[in-house]
């Protein structure tokens, strides 16, 4: 402890009207900028990813990470892996649940999503506190 007094007197004394903690500051700073633009993101990007392949339902359309399209037929959780038919000759082929970009099946939103979407279209209220109507009613 006593080395490091020694360390923050030897940087006020030279001038620097910064010293050891505004240097330690300014990494700390560093690295949170690092970790709410780089890290964050990309962890909050797997995390979806993750999500999405896990929700995979037989019948969907999906295309690959190499640009192949296809449905569905069979999930096979425990080789982690799906297998879809593509085009019209209904070729099956084996492939691994990380190689899916993207599913191309639109599905709908649950009942619930649905009603609040509802309520909160009937509670618009105006500048003042009125409620206004919805465009329907007009």
């Amino acid at each position: 402890m006593n080395f490091l007094n020694q360390v923050v007197l030897a940087d006020a004394a030279s001038g620097n009207a910064f010293g050891t903690y505004g240097m330690i500051l300014i990494w700390v700073l560093v690295f949170a900028a690092m970790y709410f633009f780089i890290l964050r993101p990309s962890s909050k990007k797997k995390k979806e990813e993750a999500q999405m392949r896990n929700s995979l339902e037989i019948g969907d359309e999906i295309t690959t990470i190499g640009g192949i399209m296809g449905r569905v037929v069979a999930i096979k959780d425990d080789e982690d892996a799906i297998i879809i038919e593509t085009g019209s000759d209904r070729v099956k082929m084996k492939f691994k649940k990380w190689c899916i970009s993207t599913v191309d099946t639109v599905k709908e939103a649950p009942a619930k999503e649905k009603s609040s979407e509802k309520e909160e279209k009937t509670e618009k209220k105006g500048l003042f506190g009125k409620k206004k109507k919805d465009e329907e009613d007009k």
